[in-house]
């Protein structure tokens, strides 16, 4: 059977995967809410949904480093990876082992696109459609609650030493939009290093601090808001902005919470 991944590349695979390696976060929570949790035989350390999958599958290592020895000894059908969180030379490596399917995700569209491959390569178009549709759902609702309401200007930090936002093209800067904010930043590219005094800052209305890849704190709004008095500054849930897949489910609700405050 032949598919594409989202690269292009053709995927031959002989029949329906059975054991699964996942080297994406958030493809591992994904296919556990499609149902394939007992085909799952490797994750990374950092597969943390659900939270049980490093206690019951094997760790094969994280999402740049891997050990091969332990994944070739797992005889896996397919290995899931994805262009910005794996290494070329990681995925060039794993392709002598078995097909190794690619993702791309920089807009939603995209991440449709990879929950209706693994419906076809996994043989549940039935469940992804329904996901697909759900999340959709959940979209559409929300942008009807967004409908008349001023669209406010936020900064959006990931990184400290050295501060780092996002910028455009990213999925971060899609699910800013998608929460109904503007993002100051919309203007540079990738993941920017910036200093305080940036002039784009003054233009925010809030700045918002994710819980990752930075683990920004509390104690960083006190830092935040000695430099910014006059700005609302917030911790955010980073996996809600930037994992796609069935996390998408809780993105929309959340970004209401985050309208509710304001």
């Amino acid at each position: 059977m032949n598919y594409k991944d989202q690269l292009k590349r053709d995927i031959q695979l002989k029949n329906t995967p059975k054991r699964i390696i996942s080297l994406v976060p958030s493809q591992t929570e994904l296919l556990v809410d499609l149902g394939l949790e007992a085909s799952i035989v490797g994750v990374t350390k950092f597969c943390v949904h659900p939270k049980h999958m490093r206690l019951s599958k094997a760790v094969v290592g994280g999402t740049k480093q891997i050990h091969i020895e332990k994944i070739k000894a797992l005889y896996p059908d397919i290995i899931l990876c994805n262009k910005e969180e794996n290494t070329k030379e990681m995925i060039s490596e794993l392709e002598h082992i078995v097909p190794v399917h690619i993702s791309d995700i920089y807009n939603l569209e995209d991440c449709f696109e990879l929950i209706s491959m693994y419906g076809e390569i996994f043989n549940i178009t039935r469940t992804t459609s329904t996901l697909v549709a759900n999340i959709k759902l959940q979209r559409e609702a929300f942008q009807v609650q967004l409908q008349n309401k001023d669209r406010l200007k936020v900064a959006y930090f990931i990184w400290k030493n050295p501060w780092m936002v996002a910028a455009s093209n990213n999925f971060i800067d899609v699910m800013i939009k998608e929460a109904g904010f503007v993002n100051v930043f919309e203007d540079e590219t990738r993941y920017p290093e910036i200093d305080l005094n940036n002039s784009k800052l003054k233009d925010a209305d809030f700045i918002f601090l994710s819980s990752e890849p930075f683990p920004f704190k509390e104690d960083h709004i006190i830092e935040f808001q000695k430099e910014f008095p006059e700005k609302t500054i917030k911790i955010v849930d980073g996996e809600l902005f930037s994992w796609y897949g069935s996390r998408l489910l809780l993105s929309y609700s959340y970004f209401q919470t985050l309208h509710d405050k304001t």
